[in-house]
C-alpha cells in the first residue's frame, strides 16, 4: 500500500523585498491600465478602436529605413557608442534647427537622447535636489509630474486655461512665491491642448527665467504636425542662457518606437545633462543614429504628405465631435484633437468610461493631464481613415441611443 504524504502548505506572499518607498508617490500610468482592459475586451471578440494613443501609425520615409539596414550589415557598427552621440547626428540635428527654426546652434549644444521621455529624467536629475521646487503645467504631460516626485521635489502646478488661449497666465505666476522654484516645464506647440506657440510667448518664458533664475525647459515634439509655424523657444533673445529643449523623431518622422530624441542648449547645459546620462546607458546604436541623420534631411514633400493624412483625419474627427455635440478649436495643432464635452456630463472620464463600454472606443479623458482638462477629451489622429470613419458610425448610433432613451 502506497504511502500518502501531505505536506502543510502556508501561504507567502510572492514579493518578499518591500517596493522603494519613492513608488508610493506614483502610480501605473493611465494608458498602461486602460491598454490592459482593451486587450481584455479583444480577447473575448470586441474589435476596440483605439482614438486614446499619439503612436504614429504611418512608417517613416524609405530613406532612413535603408540606411539602418545598410549600416547594420557592417561589423564595425556594433560596438559601444559615445555617449555624446555620433558627429553625423550631432551636425544633422545643428542643420535641422538652422533649417526649421532658424536657430543657429553648434554640434556639441546637442545631446541625442534614447527618446526625449528619458530626456524629462535625465534633466530632472541633473538640476533639482529633494525639496527643490518645480512648475508643472496643469494641463500637462504626466511623466513631468512623475518624475518629479520620484526625485522628491516639490510639484507647484501652474494652471493653463481656454480663456487664456492655454498659455501661462504671467500676472499670476508673479503673485506667486518662486523663490524655491528651480525649473519649469512647457510644452508648445502644446500636448495636449494643440496650442501654438508664438515668438512672444516664448520670449516672455524667457524672460520670466531670467528674471527668477528658473531653468525654462520646452519639449517640443509636435512642431512638425498640422503647424506651419515651427518655432523653437531657442529662438528667444538670451534663451540660452537660461532655457533648454527636448525634441524628438517620434511625431515628426513617425520614428516613435525607434526612440530617438535629442535635448537642444548651451554646450554647458548639454554636459550637465551628459553627467547623468553617461551613468545610465552606454550610447544608442551606431545605425540607428546614422539613420536618424538621414531621416533628419527629409525635404519638404515629406512633411507634406503626412500632414495631408492628417488633415484628412482631423476632419473626420472634426465631425464626429460635432455628433457629439463637442467644442473644439479648429486652429489646433498636433496630431490630437482638444476638445469640451457637452454640460450633460459631469467630466469627462464618466464620459469615456461610457464610449468604451458602450461602442468600444476609447478616447483619453482630459483628466489625465489634470484637474484642468476634466470637462476635456482628447482624440487621436494615428488612426486611418477607414477606422475612423467606422468609430464615426459607431458614435452617430451611440448618440441616436442616448435620445432615445
Amino acid at each position: 500500500m502506497a504511502m500518502i504524504v501531505k505536506f502543510k502548505t502556508h501561504k507567502t506572499p510572492i514579493m518578499i523585498i518591500e517596493p522603494a518607498e519613492r513608488l508610493k508617490s506614483v502610480e501605473e500610468y493611465y494608458f498602461s491600465k486602460k491598454l490592459k482592459q482593451i486587450r481584455n475586451m479583444e480577447a473575448s471578440g470586441t474589435e476596440v478602436i483605439n482614438l486614446g494613443i499619439g503612436s504614429p501609425d504611418m512608417a517613416p520615409e524609405n530613406k532612413p529605413v535603408e540606411r539602418l539596414l545598410k549600416e547594420s550589415l557592417k561589423n564595425n557598427n556594433h560596438a559601444y557608442q559615445s555617449y555624446t552621440g555620433i558627429d553625423e547626428l550631432r551636425i544633422a540635428f545643428s542643420d535641422f534647427y538652422r533649417n526649421h527654426f532658424d536657430v543657429v546652434l553648434d554640434k556639441n549644444e546637442f545631446l541625442p537622447l534614447m527618446g526625449s521621455k528619458e530626456g524629462i529624467m535625465h534633466i530632472s536629475m541633473a538640476f533639482l535636489n529633494p525639496g527643490d521646487g518645480v512648475l508643472i503645467p496643469n494641463p500637462g504631460y504626466p511623466a513631468y509630474e512623475s518624475v518629479s516626485k520620484l526625485l522628491d521635489a516639490q510639484i507647484m502646478h501652474y494652471n493653463l486655461t481656454e480663456s487664456n488661449g492655454w498659455y501661462p497666465d504671467f500676472d499670476v505666476l508673479e503673485k506667486t512665491d518662486l523663490t524655491n522654484i528651480k525649473l519649469m516645464w512647457v510644452n508648445y506647440p502644446n500636448m495636449p491642448t494643440g496650442a501654438k506657440a508664438t515668438k512672444a510667448l516664448f520670449q516672455k518664458l524667457v524672460d520670466f527665467g531670467l528674471k527668477h533664475q528658473i531653468l525654462i525647459v520646452n519639449d517640443n515634439p509636435y512642431s512638425f504636425i498640422l503647424n506651419d509655424e515651427r518655432l523653437s523657444i531657442l529662438g528667444a533673445n538670451q534663451a540660452k542662457r537660461v532655457a533648454i529643449e527636448l525634441n524628438s523623431l517620434s511625431k515628426s518622422h513617425n520614428m516613435a518606437g525607434w526612440r530617438i530624441g535629442v535635448l537642444a542648449g548651451s554646450e554647458k547645459y548639454v554636459k550637465t545633462v551628459l553627467q547623468v546620462k553617461s551613468n545610465m546607458d552606454s550610447g544608442m546604436f551606431k545605425p540607428i543614429q546614422l539613420a536618424a541623420a538621414c531621416a533628419l534631411n527629409a525635404g519638404s514633400s515629406w512633411y507634406k504628405a503626412i500632414n495631408d493624412t492628417y488633415a484628412r483625419r482631423r476632419e473626420i474627427v472634426f465631425k464626429i465631435l460635432d455628433l457629439m455635440g463637442f467644442e473644439y478649436n479648429k486652429q489646433q495643432v498636433g496630431m490630437f484633437v482638444w476638445a469640451k464635452v457637452p454640460d450633460a456630463f459631469y467630466n469627462a472620464e464618466i464620459f469615456t468610461d461610457l464610449l468604451l463600454n458602450q461602442t468600444a472606443i476609447f478616447i483619453t479623458p482630459g483628466s489625465v493631464f489634470g484637474s484642468m482638462g476634466e470637462r476635456f477629451i482628447r482624440m487621436s489622429l494615428c488612426t486611418n481613415e477607414k477606422l475612423l470613419t467606422k468609430a464615426g458610425d459607431r458614435i452617430e448610433k451611440f448618440v441616436k441611443s442616448m435620445k432615445n432613451k
